[in-house]
Order: structure tokens, then sequence, then C-alpha cells
């Protein structure tokens, strides 16, 4: 008996769990469309060609950039690389763009670092896989094409933010510096420290750091479709290993890299450090966001192709779930790697998934070889990387902007270099809304007409009709959208009214919406008018803003037969009432209905 009662209790609550996941599929099956089902239709052995050499040269390209990303991140340099090749290859299979390349990039350095050094590696496993359900959530919801109007200020300067903080954590690995203490995590002590220890210079390892630089920086002038990245870390290997140079390499630091796929698992952790991991994890979701929609557009623009920005999410998201169960770090789409695909041919997410087979190959077969490859040089391919994240050029034009597009880029900057990319990310959010609504409501204006209005058919028209107002009438016009910021600027208006018409015209044909405090203040607004005995007319207001007056009640309060369509019937409606005694009292008069 008790069982039955039971399974009547919760039966309603199953068939709306039911509901809802239908409901949650419906949604995916509308957004979520991957490219790759697009463009198979008509592949043939050309366009495969052009997708397996692409894919061939950007896997070995990506190779020393997901052990970089990996060691600069705190993490193995076996779980850059698993990450390259699982979030990589389903980035391919589930994404939005034709020629996306995914993976570990320099831009989570940074936040996987702390996450890390606090959490340790299941703490990032868990943070990762949470970002990426969020990840999901933005694409079904559609979020999209709004993350890509992400502030340019605020993406510039965590940008730059996250540039100095790789450029400063690879002084050490870079110049190869002797020092047994650990290098500390906060900004300003970090170079205090470079310069008391700089003494102990170890000049192969600066000068493989050099190397480097300028064969990252020359290489473009004899071969481009090469990266000078993979030309540098052959040779300054080969010859660590031939003149066997006193240097750190990855096997003396780390040990033997494991050239295996680990089985996939899911690491326990406390209820409270899920809690804790919540902001890390949305740090995460919102920088791949940025990062992956970001990279596509570039894309777009290389190939004239468009990219599904919510599929893309939805299969980034997927990606940033499998992946942390093998190990791996968070993944997005890689700004260069997909500009290396696309100039060596890449015509479809083929490219992509063959890239991550020639990555796991490299892994399964190489890997160990890797072992061989010096600090000082992945130190100078990462000094690169931060350069090229630098945008110092857009940092720069930004100064020719308003003031508040400077505070917002200053204060992202400076918040992610010197406090924590999180903070950066939620202050400059929030610095941004703040000086949008500014902007917003300074766009709002609220004027009283006493003499002429312009017909509602010729807002920008130089001959604008006008259209006399009449005697004891007068015309409250509303430009802007009605919202909580405008509030001040409704009331100041009403306080500067001398005189008491008897009737007053609001006009809100320029208001494209208003929200639960505009309809309060404009409530408020009508009955102090009314207690005054001031008619009240509504005119003009498009469908959005007539639809929540309506369902907020503020036809009940002027009456229905109160509201016109346009300022030609308010007009009109107010000659009517004036030709007519109004009654006395607090209503609106009865003499205007019909």
């Amino acid at each position: 008996m008790f069982v039955f009662v039971n399974s009547l209790t919760f039966a309603p609550s199953i068939q709306r769990l039911t509901a809802m996941s239908g409901q949650i599929l419906q949604n995916i099956q509308k957004v979520f469309h991957p490219k790759i089902l697009t463009t198979l239709k008509g592949y043939n052995s050309k366009t495969f060609l052009s997708d397996l050499i692409a894919g061939l040269i950007v896997g070995v390209v990506a190779l020393p950039l997901a052990i970089a990303f990996s060691i600069a991140s705190g993490v193995a340099p076996e779980q850059g690389l698993i990450t390259a090749v699982i979030a990589g290859f389903l980035i391919s299979l589930l994404g939005g763009s034709r020629v996306q390349i995914g993976g570990p990039t320099g831009a989570f350095i940074v936040i996987v670092y702390g996450i890390v050094e606090q959490f340790g590696v299941p703490g990032l496993i868990v943070a990762t896989i949470m970002a990426g359900f969020m990840l999901v959530a933005m694409g079904v919801l559609q979020l999209g094409s709004i993350i890509k109007f992400m502030p340019h200020p605020i993406v510039v300067g965590f940008t730059s933010g996250i540039a100095v903080v790789i450029f400063s954590s690879q002084i050490k690995d870079f110049f190869g510096l002797e020092v047994s203490e650990a290098t500390p995590a906060d900004f300003i002590a970090k170079w205090r420290f470079y310069l008391v220890h700089f003494k102990s210079i170890n000049i192969y390892a600066a000068g493989l750091g050099l190397f480097t630089v300028i064969t990252i920086m020359l290489w473009p002038k004899i071969e481009k479709r090469i990266p000078g990245t993979l030309i540098a870390l052959v040779i300054t290997t080969i010859v660590t290993t031939i003149f066997d140079l006193p240097v750190e390499t990855i096997g003396s630091r780390f040990g033997e890299i494991k050239a295996t796929i680990p089985v996939p698992s899911i690491p326990s952790v406390s209820f409270d450090t899920l809690r804790l991991l919540l902001a890390p994890a949305f740090t995460i979701a919102i920088l791949g966001a940025i990062e992956s929609l970001l990279s596509a557009m570039v894309a777009d623009g290389a190939t004239g192709g468009r990219h599904r920005s919510n599929t893309e999410l939805i299969g980034q998201g997927i990606a940033n779930i499998i992946a942390p169960l093998f190990g791996g770090i968070p993944a997005t789409g890689a700004i260069a790697r997909t500009m290396t695909n696309i100039r060596n041919g890449g015509k479809t997410p083929v490219a992509g998934l063959i890239h991550a087979v020639v990555l796991l190959l490299i892994l399964l077969f190489f890997g160990k070889l890797a072992k061989l490859i010096p600090m000082s040089t992945l130190a100078g391919i990462l000094v690169m990387v931060s350069y090229n994240m630098s945008e110092w050029r857009s940092f720069k034009a930004l100064f020719r902007n308003t003031r508040s597009d400077i505070s917002v880029l200053l204060v992202t900057f400076f918040l992610t270099v010197v406090i924590d990319l999180t903070v950066a990310i939620q202050f400059g959010l929030l610095l941004a809304v703040l000086l949008f609504l500014k902007r917003l409501i300074e766009t709002t204006e609220v004027d009283v007409i006493k003499q002429a209005v312009d017909d509602d058919q010729s807002d920008f028209a130089d001959d604008a009709q006008q259209l006399l107002i009449p005697k004891d009438v007068e015309v409250f016009e509303i430009s802007g959208p009605f919202f909580f910021g405008v509030a001040s600027k409704f009331d100041e208006a009403e306080r500067n009214l001398v005189k008491t018409p008897k009737i007053r015209i609001i006009r809100l044909r320029k208001v494209p919406f208003i929200d639960a405090t505009g309809l309060t203040n404009l409530r408020n607004f009508i009955r102090r008018a009314q207690s005054k005995q001031i008619h009240i007319i509504l005119s003009g207001a498009n469908k959005t803003v007539f639809d929540a007056m309506k369902k907020n009640g503020l036809f009940d309060v002027v009456g229905e037969e109160n509201v016109c369509p346009d300022i030609h019937c308010a007009l009109k409606k107010a000659d009517i009432f004036l030709a007519i005694k109004p009654s006395k009292g607090n209503k609106q008069s009865d003499a205007v209905k019909g």
C-alpha cells in the first residue's frame, strides 16, 4: 500500500521530468546541426586528399603546442596530447564550423594553472566537465549569437592580460634559471624572484630559447605552410641530444611520457569543493565560448563560409565533457591551428578528424621521444604564443575610444594580470553592463510638448507634418527604452511641469520595450495625474509595449477606450473630451468612450 501511494505521489513528478527531457531534446534538435553532415554531401577523392594533407600538417604542428600548453598549465605533458586527440576529434565531428581545429589553447593556461594549484588535477577535471555542460546549455538556449558580441574592450583586456601572465610564467624556463625554490604565483612577487635569481642563468638554455623565438619569427619568410614552431622544436631537440647540452628537458622534469590513452574515470570531490568550482567552471565556459566562436568567425572570413554558432557551442561542450574523463584539460577552437588548416587546404571537418588521428599515432608510437624536448624550447614557443595573443595593436587602438571603453579595458587587463582571470571576467562584465546601462539611459529622453508634434509617419523627414496640440493639452513623449534605469529621468520631467493641463497624452511610439519598473512608474504617474483631474490618453505603443501594459492592468486604470494606436487618434480623443464638459472626480471621463 505504501509503495502504491508513493508511486501515485511521484507519478506527476516523473511525468514532468519526462516532459522536460523531451522538451530539452527537441530544443537540441532545433539548434544542433553538425557541419560534417552537410559538408560530406558530394565529398570526393580530391577533397579528401586536400583534407588529408592539411590534417597531417596540422597534427604535427599541434604536437609541440599541446605539450607546451599542458606543461604551462601545471599538468602532465600527455594530458595536453590526450586533449588534442579526444577533444580535437569531437570538436571537428560535432562542431558547427567546416575547418575549426580544437584542442588546448594558451587562453586557458592561467585559469587551469590556478585551478590545479588550488584544487589539484581532480578539481580541474570536474570543473572542465561542469564547463562542458554549461557550454551545451548555452548552445541549447541559442546564446551563440549573443556571446559573439562580447564587448571588445573586455576581450582585448583579458586576452592581453593572459598574454602577459603567460610570458611572465616562462622566464624561468626560457633562461634556464637554476633555482631550487618554487616560482611564486603572484605576478609582482614572480618578477622580484626573477630579478633576485637572474644571475643563475643557463646560457645554453637561453640560447635555445632565443633560437626558438628567432626561428618562429623568421621562418615564414622561407616557408609559410610549415610553421617555424615545428622547425625550432626539431632542431633544438636534435642539437640538445647530440651534444648532450646541460639543459632541462621534459624527461628530466616529468620522467617518461605515458604513451597510452587512460581508462575513463570521474574523480570524486566533496560538495563544498563542487560549489567552489562553479566560478572557475563558468570562466572556462565563457572563455571557451568566446575563443571558439572568435576562431570560427576568423575562419569564416578566410574561407567565405558561415559557421553555426549554437552547434559549435554544443560540440565544444560535449568535447569538454568527454575529454576530461580521460584526463584531458579544457579545449576550444584554436585560431592558429585553424588558420594552418585553411592555409594547407583543409576543406571539411574531416581534416580536423585526421589531425586528431595523427596526434594519436604520434602519442602511441613516438610519444616517448617527446621527453627529449628542451624546456627552454617550449618556453620560447610560449613566448611567441603570448606575443601573438597580446593584441597590442588593438590594445593601443582602444585608447582612441571613449573613457568608458578605456576603463573596461584597463580594469580587465590589470585584474587579469595582478589578481585572477575569473575575477577579471566577472568585474569586466559587470563594468561593461553598468556602462552599457549608462549609455542606454542617456539615449532615453522624456519631452513635454505643448504646441505641435510630428506626425507618426514622418519621424525623420525634414518636412515632417506638424500636428497642432489643442489648448489645455500636453504631450508627454518618451523616446527610448522605458526601464528601471530611466525612472529618475521620468520623475524629473514630471517635477519640471509648471502648468496643469486638462489632458495629458503619453506618447510611446519610440519606446521599444518597457520593463516591470517602467510599468510601475507609468502606473504611479497616471494615478498622480488623475488625482489632479488630468485626463490620460496613451498613444502609439508598439505590440510589445501594448501587450505588456495590457497584461499589467494599465488599461483598467486609463480605460481601454483611451488607448490610441497613433497621435491622430489621441488628438481626436482630446478634441472630443474638451468639447464635452468632463465629469468631476478622480476617474477618467466617460465622455470619450467610443
